[in-house]
């Protein structure tokens, strides 16, 4: 699982840095309703990235542990 998660990790990295830099073209050319969006655009990716790293991980660490029989994931 630990595996997993490492290999996950620049993916998740990459999309949510790559849309960080998108937004903060938005704020910086951008005018009125267009920066608010960048605003919440950047709130959302750091909510979304919070979400994806330690909530989903915490969840899954917790339902493994209620399963202890199970030694292999077969998704």
């Amino acid at each position: 699982m630990d595996e997993g998660f490492k290999h996950a990790m620049s993916a998740i990295v990459d999309s949510n840095v790559s849309t960080v830099i998108t937004a903060l073209f938005l704020f910086q050319f951008g005018t009125g309703p267009v920066k608010g969006f960048a605003v919440t655009l950047t709130m959302g990716i750091f909510a979304s990235m919070i979400s994806a790293i330690f909530v989903s991980r915490t969840f899954f660490m917790i339902w493994l542990q209620r399963r202890p029989d199970l030694t292999t994931l077969s998704i």
